[in-house]
């Protein structure tokens, strides 16, 4: 299953507005770090690895919706660090509701049901929590490092549910997992917690994460997908990416890297070239995408993505490629 159709809408006639205009690289969705701070130390993860005056640091509300504002990205993908540490991130959330943006709030729900009375979110067709989800009970509190974790975070998707809230899951699989830890945690999120959406990534390797040794290389990827997406799960799921990212992800396909399609702004700007990689940062939308030589990056040109498939880079190829194909549209409203 693919995005929402009316959300599909949207995209199509936002990329339809892109090509008239004849703009060459535009953002899709911006990955916004409001802080960098985390109430968990993940071994996969570098983000809580700043110098510890950065992790103090909360972004402003209006700076970020300036910054979104700029960039004239349709969805927001809202990360960091835990999000849920913000003081502001319902003003923030809500603040760009009211813009019709299209904003996910990623966070691992360990402090979800603790501090949402301090909060004033409200459920909306715009809005969707994103529930981090790296596996069952042992395989998941193993990856974030702490027990029970996994057990609060479905307590918390019961819990949003039950007040109305769109809950999608976001899973990141390495090389430990196989085809079979992947179908049983997706069949899980699918049918026992019916969630609305699910988003799956293969592992990428933060320079600065603790854990060096467990990031998948290109053909472990597509061959675990290709295995998990067998025997009808692929189309059973209900998925939140377009069919030609699946495909890419299983092998059948492969893309050039568009980096430039998902920016990432933070609390040190816009992040060069994506939110894995950090060579320099720029202080506007505008002159991330004038100055970064986008030519330098992706698989055979700079060795840190040779084992990358990441969303971030490929995901908007496949839209691309998906909006230049009446074939491939077609599929994906079959499919969505």
């Amino acid at each position: 299953m693919a995005i929402p159709l009316r959300q599909g809408m949207r995209i199509g006639a936002y990329l339809f507005a892109q090509k008239v205009r004849k703009r060459e690289k535009f953002p899709l969705i911006v990955e916004l770090e409001p802080l960098f701070a985390c109430n968990l130390a993940c071994p996969g993860c570098g983000k809580i690895q700043h110098p510890a005056d950065l992790l103090r640091q909360r972004m402003p509300v209006e700076r970020a919706l300036g910054a979104i504002e700029e960039s004239g990205a349709p969805m927001v993908s809202i990360a960091g660090g835990e999000p849920l540490m913000h003081p502001q991130i319902d003003v923030m959330v809500n603040e760009l509701v009211k813009k019709k943006k299209y904003v996910y709030l990623c966070t691992n729900a360990e402090l979800l049901r603790k501090r949402f009375d301090k909060f004033d979110f409200k459920p909306s067709r715009y809005f969707s929590f994103v529930i981090h989800v790296d596996g069952l009970r042992e395989r998941h509190d193993h990856a974030v490092d702490k027990n029970g974790v996994f057990d609060e975070a479905m307590e918390a998707i019961r819990f949003l549910k039950a007040k109305g809230f769109r809950v999608t899951t976001n899973s990141t699989f390495f090389n430990t997992d196989t085809p079979q830890t992947i179908v049983d945690v997706l069949n899980f999120l699918n049918d026992e917690m019916k969630v609305d959406d699910m988003m799956i990534s293969p592992a990428y390797a933060y320079e600065k994460a603790p854990d060096q040794d467990h990031f998948l290389g290109v053909t472990e990827t597509r061959e675990l997908f290709a295995k998990a997406f067998g025997g009808g799960n692929r189309k059973r799921w209900r998925l939140n990416h377009s069919p030609l990212f699946l495909d890419f992800l299983e092998g059948k396909v492969d893309y050039e890297c568009t980096a430039w399609g998902i920016p990432s702004y933070s609390l040190k700007g816009w992040q060069r070239p994506c939110y894995l990689m950090a060579d320099g940062y720029a202080e506007t939308y505008a002159e991330l995408i004038e100055t970064t030589d986008w030519d330098a990056y992706g698989r055979g040109k700079d060795e840190r993505c040779n084992n990358c498939m990441a969303h971030c880079g490929y995901e908007p190829t496949a839209v691309l490629a998906t909006m230049g194909s009446l074939k491939e549209g077609l599929r994906a409203l079959r499919e969505g």
